[in-house]
């Protein structure tokens, strides 16, 4: 049935070309009789001793001659056959005529060597397990609708791409039908459905034989023929059989034994297969394979999903308590980060918002952008650990502690982070925990998490970055809600500042505030309201300076957690005046343990200490 069908094909193709051509009224022509046929089967002895090499002829002009070899096909009129293996081969010849098709009678050959050169080849290895060994292929589609090598089962390309290490992607034609469309199953269910296809062996265990056992066609079944790998025109020919496929495209290719090699490794395989045009458009149907033993042995990869950075934090005994205040005798302002990115759902330790855009309208909008702007909240340690919160004018305070074992901030009863009034987000709950925090803290913030679902494993969490709030408490801090830096005054007692030769190294020292100085106990400012992200600037008058020499004054700052620290800028002192010193910082200063103003070598030149007053006339912080 099988050969009366790939005849008929052949004559249908033949009438149509020759119809074509032809007025409307024809006839067919008279069927030839196989005696004014005339073909050659010819064994070259000289190329194999053992006539492993055969050429067919065919002679008869006006007719076609289909060639049926054992272990192939042919069409063409003169065709060069190897066989490897030695062994009978009948060689059948049917002829396309005008008046119809003849069948002549077979010619056997007697192939008495074997010839292995001739599938001794990396790509026969690969395709049969090598010679006297077989090889099984499975299509890559599970039951489970699993691929595991390829994205899906089934590819598309243009009728003239080809073997895919060679040309342009496969494409031997410039300018010809060249794309390619290499859908994954997960998204394209209806390329065909999950199951197993079966599988085809490739055999060299005494010829080029292949079975294929046809699992999700039962009109097919299981097939036994033979094949040819043509290693030069990377084609492959199956008789007596087809390679796997599903049946939606069963009708839609006329020969699924005319293969063009995509790709062949050895544990992956592309076969590709012409659909008909009146199938969705001319195509090339590219099914892929895996080995057995890549089938066998494959272990799928589990991707660890990648925690966020920062997440579940182990801080050392007293530092999340440093980072929250700034250390001893200090505090720190901190801020939600509206900005950027202020609330998330971390599932099992992975967030997925990038910025406030990412939950606008179910959660972030346009009142906590109102309510961000003008809050904040502050963690001290004066004397005790308080916490403080500011919001829409209010402000209010309480204690809190730190549980070290669980990173756990309880904020005195009632107390709570900041939140919009009715909004389902807003923290109810007086015990926070740092979920995530990271070394760089000062400029990447904390995430501290307000509630907590246990079954799904996700906390809510809320992004707060280092504020740079100050002295007079109502919200703005050193920004005007667009990042632009704004002058912020900090009050100074004049009755508290010391001065005089403070280090007894000859320069005049202003002394506003020194940890380790006098001024620790009673200093003339609240340096808990110290806090600037670029600079702070001090304007001084000095009286009594009894030389007009010029001197270098200069501020010395330190926060409270010695970063930033540093000489400011150089201003020239030379005399009784007013003149105005300032500190850059490098990073975001938030409370002092060093602020003081250094004339250099002035001290040094003055006899009468008494007689020298100095007077602090404005601080400014940017």
């Amino acid at each position: 049935m099988k050969k009366i069908k790939g005849i008929l094909s052949f004559l249908l193709v033949s009438t149509l070309v020759f119809t074509a051509c032809q007025p409307d009224e024809y006839s067919l022509g008279e069927t030839l009789d196989p005696s004014q046929i005339d073909f050659e089967v010819i064994q070259d002895y000289d190329i194999d001793p053992g006539g492993n090499t055969v050429i067919l002829k065919f002679n008869t002009p006006g007719a076609t001659p289909v060639w049926n070899y054992g272990t192939g096909r042919s069409t063409s009129v003169v065709d060069t056959i190897r066989f490897a293996f030695q062994g009978e081969y009948v060689i059948d010849l049917d002829v396309i005529t005008q008046g119809g098709v003849v069948d002549m009678e077979p010619v056997t050959v007697t192939v008495t060597e074997d010839n292995l050169s001739y599938v001794n080849d990396p790509l026969w290895t690969d395709l049969t397990g090598g010679v006297g060994e077989s090889k099984t292929w499975y299509l890559d589609l599970n039951e489970n609708g699993e691929s595991i090598y390829f994205a899906g089962p089934l590819y598309f390309y243009g009728t003239d791409n080809g073997w895919l290490a060679g040309g342009i992607d496969g494409c031997y034609e410039e300018g010809g039908d060249c794309w390619n469309w290499q859908p994954d199953w997960a998204g394209n269910q209806w390329l065909m459905p999950a199951g197993d296809y079966g599988s085809m062996t490739f055999s060299l265990e005494g010829g080029p034989f292949v079975t294929v056992d046809h699992n999700m066609l039962p009109a097919l079944g299981e097939q036994t023929g033979s094949f040819y790998l043509d290693r030069n025109s990377y084609t492959l020919s199956l008789t007596d059989a087809e390679i796997l496929h599903n049946e939606s495209n069963d009708a839609c290719v006329d020969d699924w034994g005319n293969i063009r090699v995509f790709s062949l490794t050895e544990d992956t395989m592309q076969l590709g297969v012409l659909r008909r045009d009146d199938c969705d458009g001319a195509a090339m149907l590219v099914y892929n394979f895996i080995s057995e033993e890549y089938k066998e042995n494959y272990v799928p990869v589990v991707e660890e999903p990648t925690i966020d950075e920062g997440f579940d934090p182990e801080f050392a005994p007293g530092e999340l308590l440093q980072m929250l205040t700034g250390g001893p005798s200090s505090g720190r302002y901190w801020e939600l980060d509206a900005s950027g990115n202020p609330v998330d759902w971390l599932a099992s330790g992975i967030g997925w918002t990038e910025s406030a855009d990412s939950s606008r309208d179910w959660g972030w909008n346009a009142d906590w952008d109102a309510m961000a702007e003008g809050s904040w909240i502050r963690f001290d340690q004066w004397g005790a650990q308080t916490y403080t919160k500011y919001k829409d004018g209010l402000e209010t305070s309480g204690t809190f502690t730190i549980n070290e074992e669980t990173n756990e901030v309880i904020l005195e009863e009632g107390m709570s982070l900041l939140g919009v009034e009715g909004h389902w987000m807003s923290p109810a709950t007086n015990v926070i925990k740092v979920v995530k925090a990271y070394d760089d803290f000062e400029t990447r913030g904390i995430w501290f998490g307000t509630s907590y679902n246990s079954e799904t494993d996700e906390w809510l969490v809320f992004h707060y970055i280092l504020g740079s709030d100050g002295g007079d408490g109502n919200g703005n801090g050193n920004g005007d809600g667009d990042g632009n830096s704004q002058p912020t005054g900090l009050d100074f007692d004049n009755s508290k500042l010391v001065i005089g030769d403070l280090e007894e190294n000859g320069n005049l020292r202003l002394e506003l505030f020194n940890e380790y100085g006098s001024t620790m106990n009673d200093p003339g400012l609240d340096r808990s309201q110290v806090a600037f992200s670029d600079r702070i600037e001090v304007t001084f008058t000095l009286n009594g300076i009894p030389t007009t020499e010029s001197y270098d004054a200069k501020i010395y700052f330190a926060d409270a957690d010695w970063s930033p620290q540093g000489d400011g800028n150089i201003t020239t002192v030379n005399g009784d005046g007013t003149y105005t010193v300032t500190f850059e910082a490098s990073s975001a200063a938030q409370g002092a343990m060093v602020f003081v103003i250094d004339v250099v070598g002035l001290a040094a030149d003055i006899t009468d200490m008494d007689a020298v007053s100095a007077t602090i006339e404005e601080i400014v912080m940017f």
